[in-house]
């Protein structure tokens, strides 16, 4: 029942747009981590529901993230290094946004390879199991990784709150905050748990039609 009562708080000072309330109401709250679990299941599901709605977007997400954020790391240190050696002096935030930047496209970088089965792989090993042993290994994989994204979700939620609250700016900078880019990566676990949700139900579906469970798994390729 408590913890039923603390999802209704933390909801309700969500709704309420203020991020001290929100801060508060998470302090000790013991809806906290049924209402992530349940937001990161819904959250995952929904996204999965969107991803076979639109391949053009299960297709493209994530790489156009990836691929506009390392582009924007790069150019801004390319320019920092021209602008600090052969001009007056390179923009203070320069060196503080490229490692924000680079928080983005990690952990939708992390989503999009268990989409393609190049984390938690251990192939050779896993096709030399029986089809059992290789159905509960993926079993225990999408266990493990929407145990991760729980997590995740609730610990940086809270990290992304508290910046908000405490007006957390970006150094170099007088009014990029913090918490703009921190929330990137509950939302990237959420990406990565409707990989994990995805990708279940194809492994059952091998798994009954005989067909093989465990593929090579090449990083940087396409499923």
């Amino acid at each position: 029942m408590e913890a039923i009562t603390g999802m209704g708080e933390l909801i309700s000072a969500l709704f309420a747009g203020d991020s001290f309330m929100l801060q508060s109401a998470m302090r000790g709250n013991p809806g906290l981590w049924p209402l992530g679990l349940i937001v990161t299941l819904l959250g995952g599901t929904a996204v999965m529901l969107v991803y076979r709605k639109v391949p053009f977007i299960e297709r493209n997400l994530e790489p156009a993230v990836m691929v506009i954020s390392y582009l924007a790391i790069g150019g801004i240190i390319f320019a920092g290094v021209i602008q600090r050696f052969y001009l007056s002096g390179q923009p203070p935030w320069s060196t503080t946004l490229p490692p924000f930047l680079f928080l983005v496209m990690t952990w939708v970088g992390c989503s999009y390879n268990v989409k393609l089965r190049t984390h938690l792989a251990f192939a050779e090993f896993r096709k030399a199991l029986p089809r059992f042993g290789q159905l509960v290994c993926l079993i225990v994989d999408a266990a493990l990784w929407l145990g991760f994204a729980w997590i995740v979700v609730v610990t940086c939620t809270q990290e992304t709150v508290r910046a908000a609250a405490n007006f957390a700016i970006m150094l170099g900078t007088d009014n990029v905050m913090q918490w703009w880019f921190l929330i990137s990566v509950p939302l990237a676990f959420i990406l990565l748990a409707a990989r994990v949700i995805d990708n279940l139900p194809k492994d059952l579906a091998k798994f009954r039609n005989g067909d093989d469970m465990i593929e090579a798994a090449v990083i940087g390729g396409d499923a």
